[in-house]
């Protein structure tokens, strides 16, 4: 069974930091491109930032300088570190791992910038 459980999510003032983590379990993790996305309210789903299995990283404009991503194989997790946070930075945070043509989703994690 596929698992993807994110953590690190919380309520932060705006410029603050928070590093949200997705350990991944019932895949050969090493295998997969991961990627963190995120919506808010009214909003659609948006990738945020991906690293794929050979360690290729890509941002959203809207986070490049902020967030870095990272992934550790051996653990099996992937990491979004978030500097100088913003109100509009809030939202559910998803963990995605793919594949071919598997893809997984993680429950989500709350992320909420606010003073």
């Amino acid at each position: 069974q596929v698992q993807l459980v994110e953590s690190g999510g919380g309520l932060v003032q705006p410029g603050g930091s928070l590093r949200l983590s997705c350990a991944a379990s019932g895949i050969i993790f090493k295998f997969y491109n991961m990627g963190w996305y995120r919506q808010a309210p009214g909003k659609q789903r948006e990738l945020v930032a991906a690293i794929t299995h050979g360690g290729s990283i890509n941002y959203a404009d809207s986070v490049t300088g902020r967030f870095t991503i990272s992934r550790d194989n051996a653990k099996r997790t992937v990491y979004l570190q978030m500097n100088s946070l913003k109100p509009e930075d809030t939202a559910v945070y998803y963990c995605n791992a793919e594949w071919t043509i598997r893809t997984y989703w993680g429950q989500g994690t709350q992320v909420t910038v606010s003073s």
